[in-house]
């Protein structure tokens, strides 16, 4: 509603933007408003330009406020992130597009154009200003190549690199809680983000009639009050929303986009479409697998069968870690710590996997091989 509204007023703006250049440019003709002239009005160069400039507004003007409101957020996180040699290639490029403008303006009589001169040249100089500036800045290094002496890679290293990419954290995350206790471990570096609309998600479910969401989406809330708490966790929220997306995820994916930064997630969908579309993620499932400790077949560990296995005969126990051992004939000792023998891994999505058997069998097999 809110987006309909402000397209409305900005068709009004272009139609009285149209009509008044339709004035300006002398193109306006004399009128009769009457219904038996209603043919000459609808063909007038005042009704074109108003109807023109409605669907302009309309159209274009919004498009185009959407984009710079997306380009105001990005900036404001580039800012923070602006290294010295960044200013100094900016301003540079900056004053050479001022020079191509300054050249451009003095040889073509622009400023000549009645009524639109001096409004010509104004929108040259903005034009060079901002590619000197932007062509200066993202390319920088080969921008700097141009000047043999390298004054500027003494003024890098003075200061430190650049900032990390903020990390925008999703719903999943949030109410998972082990991202609390990686942060404190300085494993992650730079500012986490949490947008408005994954807030309102976790009130959302915080507010569900089911017990199970409910609890989860107020556990999501404590999580966060607790890191926004942690004086060594820098979190920030920004009230940031695509009303003409309707999934989180999918708004999360542009956000990450516009902000240049990573998603924080265990979420494998959501990692899947991020990937697709460029966006680096960083899934806490499969950091949990990575740091999971390395066993080999051969090795043996002690376990505590706590229940049956899918197959015949297998007992199944946990590691602290949660890793799932299956041990072949381990029925016979569940409820038991006993010792195994590894004799299988196997790497799953879900996790890994260890099989095993007791072993005292293994022993009694092997001395049946030595006496044979």
């Amino acid at each position: 509603m809110l987006k309909r509204g402000m397209r409305l007023i900005l068709a009004i703006i272009g139609g009285v933007i149209g009509y008044n250049l339709v004035v300006i440019m002398d193109l306006s003709s004399e009128l009769e408003l009457s219904l038996n002239n209603i043919d000459n009005i609808l063909t007038s160069a005042q009704f074109l330009g108003t109807a023109g400039g409605i669907l302009v507004g309309f159209f274009i003007f919004s498009a185009l406020i959407e984009k710079l409101l997306g380009f105001v957020l990005s900036f404001d996180y580039d800012f923070k992130t602006i290294t010295p040699k960044k200013i100094i290639a900016g301003l540079i490029g900056l004053v050479v597009g001022l020079i191509f403008a300054g050249i451009i303006n003095f040889a073509f009589p622009i400023g000549r154009i009645p009524r639109l001169g001096l409004a010509l040249q104004v929108l040259i100089n903005i034009v060079f200003a901002y590619l000197g500036f932007s062509l200066a800045v993202y390319k920088k290094e080969e921008f700097l190549e141009v000047f043999p002496s390298s004054p500027f890679e003494s003024v890098e290293q003075d200061f430190e690199g650049e900032r990390p990419e903020p990390k925008i954290l999703d719903t999943s995350v949030i109410i998972d809680g082990r991202i609390a206790d990686i942060c404190k471990t300085g494993f992650v570096e730079g500012d986490l983000i949490i947008p408005e609309f994954i807030l309102e998600e976790l009130r959302h479910i915080a507010d569900s009639s089911d017990e199970l969401k409910r609890n989860r989406g107020r556990r999501g809330l404590d999580i966060l009050k607790q890191m926004q708490n942690d004086s060594d966790i820098e979190v920030e929220i920004i009230n940031k929303d695509f009303e003409d997306i309707p999934e989180v995820d999918s708004k999360l994916v542009k956000l990450a986009r516009i902000m240049a930064g990573k998603i924080l997630t265990n979420d494998y969908n959501l990692n899947k479409v991020a990937e697709l579309q460029g966006v680096k993620v960083l899934n806490i499932n499969e950091l949990a697998n990575a740091v999971k400790p390395v066993v080999l077949p051969g090795e043996e560990m002690e376990v505590e069968l706590i229940k049956e296995g899918k197959e015949e005969g297998q007992g199944v126990g946990y590691l602290d870690d949660g890793t799932m051992i299956v041990v072949d004939e381990g029925i016979k000792y569940i409820g038991d710590t006993i010792e195994v023998l590894v004799t299988s891994i196997l790497q799953t999505a879900a996790g890994r996997m260890i099989f095993a058997r007791p072993k005292m069998h293994a022993d009694t097999a092997e001395k049946k091989t030595e006496g044979s």
